[in-house]
């Protein structure tokens, strides 16, 4: 019997659960770190915004191209192994900023580290799917993407009450831990035997090989409309979360730690629509769930940048549109579950990993348009973008077919 055929989850299915979770927690903590040390970095080593910028958007270059690699390398080696390795490296990546000397240095180290996080989702993601009941993946796959929220809300506070206290170098220096833990765990995991069954027929194949099946006849097509999906969802994030920071403490007046509670209150209402989003997604279907979350997303950003000021007389109105901006980013939960049940099992791995990835790599532009845009007007309209992106996920979503309850136990 199969993982994914048992009728109650095990110590393998928690064990598994645990690392990928775990592993996208210090992913995203690892990830958006650096935007909450932006000002330490600057008064030290005096980078300007533009260079900064510069910095940011290489490292999601780098998740781009770290997720292409390690998803083909994931269906060649194995779900277990290639996740260990995802996060080690952004581990490593992290902890070698801390001995940054130039701004060359720091661009090389951030790009380690985005290699590493491209990798981890879409192999967390692809294991979890592989080894879970079908009536559990959509659920648990959302569970996954909850760890988001949790690592931006431990970066939140590493960088707004840590790193004052211990400086810049300090605070990358400690992100070494992630790497401990998989040491820790390495022995405690089980294979995919969804994977150890099909392997034979990935065993031979090189990585080209595995590149070029996404772009065969019977793939082309999903491959090419889920990756404007994840392009419009990116799009809809990164606008959101890159500069967000930033847009309160400095448009918007709220101090430092003010700035870092409005970002708790974001990845709260983030957890909530992780955690909510499989359920809803089991019970109404992914298209209709997809379409509910990214249009709360789309109306909630709009009130929080063009809406500002004429909610800004009802203080609570601030609050809950800021937990609803997170609340509808919860349609990240799906893409797992989606991705994974759109493809094949001996390319799973390398189309989750490249359409996740790829779209958000390209996000490398976004940090220095927001910029430009604020140069002309102010960073809310840059930000607002965000709404366009979030608007387009919802209508996009339903030129998919349905794919609730696809099994992925057979052979292919």
């Amino acid at each position: 019997m199969l993982m994914n055929e048992e009728e109650k989850l095990n110590k393998d299915h928690y064990m598994v659960f645990g690392l990928s979770w775990a592993g996208w927690v210090f992913d995203f903590y690892d990830l958006l770190l650096f935007t909450f040390l932006v000002a330490p970095i600057q008064a030290s080593l005096h980078f300007s915004a533009e260079m900064l910028s510069l910095c940011l958007g290489i490292s999601l270059f780098a998740t781009g191209l770290g997720g292409i690699v390690f998803g083909a390398l994931g269906d060649k080696f194995g779900r277990k192994r290639v996740l260990q390795w995802t996060i080690i490296i952004y581990s490593i990546g992290t902890c070698l900023c801390a001995f940054s000397w130039n701004f060359y240095s720091l661009v090389l180290f951030r790009f380690i580290t985005g290699l590493g996080v491209g990798g981890e989702w879409g192999t967390g993601q692809t294991y979890i799917n592989e080894t879970f009941p079908d009536k559990l993946r959509a659920k648990y796959g959302a569970f996954m993407q909850s760890g988001a929220p949790v690592g931006v809300i431990l970066a939140s506070l590493v960088g707004g009450l840590v790193t004052p206290v211990i400086g810049w170098r300090m605070t990358f220096l400690v992100s070494i831990l992630p790497a401990l833990m998989v040491i820790l765990v390495r022995n405690n995991l089980k294979e995919s035997d969804v994977w150890i069954q099909n392997k034979d027929q990935i065993a031979n194949r090189n990585l080209l090989a595995e590149f070029k099946q996404l772009i065969a006849p019977e793939h082309k097509k999903i491959f090419l409309i889920s990756l404007i999906l994840c392009i419009f969802g990116m799009s809809a994030y990164w606008y959101t979360y890159s500069w967000l920071p930033t847009y309160l403490a400095d448009e918007r007046g709220l101090a430092l730690i003010g700035s870092t509670i409005g970002v708790i209150i974001i990845q709260c209402g983030d957890f909530t629509g992780y955690t909510t989003f499989g359920y809803v997604s089991e019970k109404l279907g992914r298209r209709p769930a997809f379409t509910i979350y990214s249009f709360i997303m789309a109306i909630s950003i709009s009130m929080i940048t063009l809406c500002w000021n004429q909610i800004l007389e009802i203080p609570y109105l601030i609050l809950l549109f800021m937990f609803l901006t997170g609340f509808g980013t919860g349609f990240f939960g799906g893409f797992g579950a989606l991705f994974s049940e759109l493809f094949p099992t001996k390319i799973r791995n390398t189309a989750v990993g490249t359409v996740f990835n790829l779209a958000r790599g390209i996000q490398f532009i976004t940090p220095s348009i927001i910029t430009l845009v604020a140069a002309y007007t102010d960073l809310s309209y840059g930000i607002a973008i965000a709404a366009i992106f979030a608007f387009l996920v919802g209508v996009w979503i339903w030129t998919f077919p349905e794919t609730r309850g696809t099994v992925l136990n057979e052979l292919d």
